[in-house]
């Protein structure tokens, strides 16, 4: 198994992506340049954190022209997998790959901070490990992480079971004081009705080593290394 991690100009947790999946989930990985559309027979592309552009415009709104993001679509309707964490996330809605969008948090504030995330799609080839119900900690940093969509979209949300996180306290509570953006029902992370895309805004390559201070985020990824075992 293989996996693709993308450069763009202000990616800035694309050698974290690459060093988690190397160094812990001890899987090949290699460098996708956001110029070129050649994917590499990659089977799992992730598209990491950071100011892709500079976040100009708009967050994602450059990203999604790019070369590379042309050929992710392809790959994606095909079935392959695609992760997008924090910018990542952003540059999925912008390109198509995910319904809705990300808008700034409430109160206008850069958050970074670790944040409970309760599983709510435990069926998915990024959360197989998880339990429904369980309760991760995975740290968040993103100023645009407010999960916005129009009340037809979040009925297919609900209906197709494509809300993967929702921001929970640490019991599963979900309140609006464990919310840290203001994201729509406390959403944190939505997949593809294919459930082989998941955009979500905490990063789980920050809380993947006991050096980090968790290990939550290695869920994700031993989560993907088991479901391309299994297919």
């Amino acid at each position: 198994m293989k996996f693709g991690v993308i450069i763009f100009p202000g990616s800035n947790c694309d050698h974290d992506a690459f060093w988690t999946v190397q160094q812990v989930a001890r899987q090949p990985v290699t460098f996708l340049w956001h110029e070129s559309h050649d994917l590499q027979n990659c089977d799992v592309v992730i598209v990491p954190g950071g100011f892709a552009y500079g976040d100009y415009l708009r967050t994602g709104a450059i990203a999604r022209f790019s070369p590379v993001m042309e050929s992710v679509r392809k790959f994606a309707a095909g079935g392959g997998l695609v992760l997008g964490i924090c910018n990542g996330f952003q540059i999925l809605c912008e390109s198509g790959l995910l319904p809705g969008a990300l808008m700034r948090n409430v109160g206008l504030k850069y958050v970074c901070k670790p944040v409970h995330l309760r599983v709510e799609n435990a069926g998915t080839p990024f959360t197989q490990a998880c339990r429904h119900g369980d309760v991760l900690t995975i740290p968040i940093g993103h100023m645009e992480g407010n999960y916005f969509c129009d009340e037809s979209i979040l009925a297919q949300l609900r209906q197709n079971n494509q809300v993967v996180f929702r921001y929970s306290t640490p019991e599963g509570q979900l309140t609006p004081e464990a919310n840290p953006n203001g994201s729509l029902e406390n959403i944190a992370g939505i997949c593809s009705p294919g459930r082989n895309v998941l955009g979500m805004m905490p990063h789980p390559e920050r809380f993947s080593e006991a050096q980090l201070g968790g290990t939550d985020g290695c869920m994700i990824f031993q989560s993907l290394v088991a479901a391309m075992a299994h297919s």
